[in-house]
């Protein structure tokens, strides 16, 4: 009786529930936190949707369970969005469902696919959802290189025959969280033609498709020709238009996936607050310039991040898309893997970082930094590193520290 669950037995330790009680302790202990950490959008929803929520509200009616598969209005903007950015043509009774976010609707859609046992293909490291809805599930996962290269179409070939039983469906996530790659449609177009070939689904993560710079806009994987036939792509309302907590994401794509799904969901969940998917259609109807400008803001973060930590010693990769830096720990430091640095940096810096180790095992030697505080904390952050770095030789020998 006091053993776990089964399907708890399946998750692996959740790597965040060691970092969490250290950034709450320095907080108590009086530590300025600068929380670089967790992918959760400071900046505030645009007043336009704000506006609608509260104005659908007042209307008692909207106070009823809503659509479990969103509300005609929403899913028809979501359409419109699809055709207006990609030109993809969808059917909005047949190919849209929202979703409680992209993270429940991926959950949901590997529950709606999975049998015991079956294989599922996913880049390592990844967004943790990506690999753990299939295991909770009952699926099981076979690592794939996350770099959208041929290296990526040769890994995919040998996976395909040499598993048992053949996988059933392949993640993709570009621009990808946590590792910021990006991926070109001629990338994709190779990946469809695969799967199309070997009967596979695509599952594809876009939640990043609105948040890119230096003028490389994310394709979708939609757009090549047949992907309709076996792929299913998910978006989200949190980074493009600041909604995270408003928890609206969308699933579109191939219609038997999209009838799994919507029903598995009518079983779940009655949709979100209807004036939230009111406000969610009133978002993707409006003006292109509120995603421009927190398209700005994070392209003027991803600067002083890389040009202020460079100057501090550590030197960043330039991500060309999503709200993160997925960075090596600096050499002095690699030696205690990616959990114990993130441990270290905030007892001695206050800075907060997610540990590449919580994506998957193959990102041990990464953290990933979140472009959520604003430049002068950014700035803040990389003056505390500095000092941090300059003192490495005192903690030449560092060992591991206990949660």
């Amino acid at each position: 009786m006091n053993e776990d669950f089964h399907r708890i037995r399946r998750l692996p330790p959740y790597v965040f529930e060691h970092i969490n009680p250290i950034k709450a302790k320095a907080r108590a202990s009086g530590v300025d936190i600068i929380d670089l950490g967790m992918g959760n959008p400071d900046l505030p929803t645009p007043q336009h949707i704000v506006d609608k929520l509260k104005e659908t509200v007042k209307d008692p009616r909207t106070h009823r369970y809503s659509a479990s598969r969103g509300i005609p209005g929403l899913r028809k903007a979501q359409a419109s969005y699809y055709g207006r950015r990609f030109g993809v043509k969808l059917n909005p009774d047949t190919q849209v469902v929202a979703t409680l976010g992209s993270k429940e609707g991926f959950a949901n859609m590997a529950q709606a696919i999975t049998a015991p046992g079956d294989v599922a293909l996913c880049p390592n490291p990844t967004y943790p959802i990506h690999s753990f809805g299939f295991i909770m599930s009952g699926g099981v996962v076979r690592s794939m290189p996350a770099e959208p290269d041929e290296n990526f179409l040769r890994a995919l070939d040998r996976a395909v025959r040499h598993s048992i039983p053949k996988p059933i469906a392949l993640i993709l996530n570009y621009p990808s969280n946590p590792t910021a790659y990006t991926a070109s449609l001629d990338f994709y177009k190779e990946v469809v033609r695969y799967c199309r070939e070997h009967s596979i689904f695509i599952l594809s993560d876009l939640a990043y498709s609105e948040i890119y710079f230096d003028g490389e806009v994310p394709p979708s994987v939609l757009q090549v020709d047949g992907a309709m036939d076996i792929a299913v792509e998910f978006t989200s309302m949190s980074k493009t238009y600041s909604m995270p907590g408003w928890r609206m994401g969308f699933a579109v794509g191939n219609e038997r996936l999209i009838a799994a799904l919507t029903r598995v969901k009518s079983y779940l969940d009655y949709g979100a607050f209807t004036p939230i998917q009111v406000a969610a259609a009133a978002a993707l109807n409006g003006p292109d310039n509120v995603v421009d400008d927190v398209r700005e803001i994070y392209l003027h973060r991803r600067d002083v991040m890389v040009e202020s930590f460079g100057r501090a010693g550590w030197k960043l990769p330039v991500p060309k898309a999503t709200m993160f830096v997925w960075s090596p720990i600096p050499e002095q430091y690699a030696h205690l893997g990616s959990l114990e640095f993130a441990k270290l940096l905030i007892q001695e810096t206050g800075v907060a970082v997610a540990p590449g180790v919580g994506f998957g095992e193959y990102g041990d030697q990464y953290v990933r930094l979140a472009l959520v505080e604003n430049e002068q904390r950014i700035r803040q952050a990389a003056r505390n590193i500095k000092k941090f770095l300059a003192a490495a030789p005192t903690h030449g020998n560092v060992v591991p520290i206990k949660a």
